[in-house]
């Protein structure tokens, strides 16, 4: 369920959006995620959410966050039920598990 929300603060009309599965929020602007690995440096991670893609409930791109050019990493998928499936070749299952964790736990300071 995506939910839009809009309210004034000091004359200023803020949007939000929450995505709502389960009584989960789930991650719904851009953001990055360090990403720790056994083999090879850490990486920051740039984590954006697709809302063209529909196979699935929700769907995050994920790329490298600092390049120029960006690499693409793949992308994580979620369903109703708040399972994931990463579709790429390139992060290990660890990585993975970390990505979907941040994903599903990520609040955003206000």
């Amino acid at each position: 369920m995506l939910i839009f929300l809009a309210f004034y603060k000091d004359n200023y009309k803020i949007f939000s959006i929450f995505v709502l599965m389960m009584n989960n929020a789930y991650l719904v602007n851009n953001a990055r995620a360090w990403v720790k690995r056994k083999n090879g440096p850490d990486e920051v991670v740039r984590i954006v959410i697709d809302l063209e893609f529909k196979d699935a409930t929700l769907c995050y791109q994920l790329f490298t966050a600092y390049d120029i050019h960006p690499d693409y990493l793949g992308r994580i998928l979620f369903d109703r039920q708040g399972y994931w499936i990463y579709d790429g070749e390139i992060l290990t299952i660890e990585e993975q598990e970390q990505l979907a964790k941040f994903i599903i736990n990520y609040v955003e300071a206000v």
